[in-house]
């Protein structure tokens, strides 16, 4: 399976939004990456599920929310409402993580869990199985445009390695800092989905994807010739 690439809209500019979501489509991105943030969790305050809905009626690209806020429980059925096809939660917010998956795929909507840079991998270990998509943040959440955390990298790559051995298909999404410079060695882990959003939204969004999954292109045909 190829990997996939989602457009984060946080670093979009937010006067025309339709237009750069436009702009990535025909680039070749294969989702949009929604930041939802509450001021609480963390330090901004971005979209919520209106807007979502607004951009559900302007692209065919699936919605990818994350959800960055303290009460998810309380806005699942409104972003699965909102057109949401994924939708991943903090660990670190929610004592009953099992029920909150179960809430999200009763709304037929993947269901995934994120884990901020200092947050280890041990947290999932029960819940593993139970979850569609796993998202590590790469940077400390709440901004965009910040530096990839090197140490994320190794995370990812043992995060694989338990995922083949329970013989799961979870997907592994990471968030934050990803640009061409860093690109081979993200791949190199075995991530799924790659969120970008400086890296699209800082040049012609357009031109920036095509460009991201040209390069991808060229790593997996590099592997699959080794």
């Amino acid at each position: 399976m190829s990997v996939l690439i989602a457009a984060s809209l946080l670093s979009a500019d937010f006067s025309s939004l339709a237009t750069d979501v436009a702009k990535v489509e025909r680039g070749g991105a294969d989702l949009l990456h929604l930041d939802v943030m509450d001021g609480h969790f963390v330090p901004n305050i971005t979209i919520g599920p209106a807007v979502t809905a607004a951009l559900g009626k302007v692209t065919q690209l699936p919605l990818d929310c994350h959800l960055m806020i303290e009460e998810p429980d309380r806005y699942i059925a409104d972003f699965a409402k909102a057109g949401a096809e994924m939708i991943t939660v903090h660990v670190e917010v929610l004592p009953h993580l099992h029920r909150t998956l179960q809430v999200i795929r009763e709304h037929g909507i993947k269901a995934g869990v994120a884990l901020n840079p200092s947050t280890p991998l041990s947290t999932l270990r029960e819940i593993l199985p139970e979850v569609d998509h796993v998202l590590v943040m790469s940077v400390n959440p709440g901004f965009g445009g910040q530096k990839l955390i090197p140490s994320v990298l190794p995370k990812i790559r043992r995060l694989r390695e338990r995922i083949v051995e329970l013989g799961l298909d979870t997907r592994i999404e990471i968030d934050g800092g990803v640009t061409l410079d860093n690109l081979d060695d993200v791949a190199a882990t075995g991530v799924d989905i790659i969120v970008a959003g400086s890296a699209v939204f800082g040049a012609d969004p357009r031109s920036a994807t095509r460009e991201i999954v040209r390069r991808l292109a060229e790593l997996a045909e590099h592997a699959e010739g080794r």
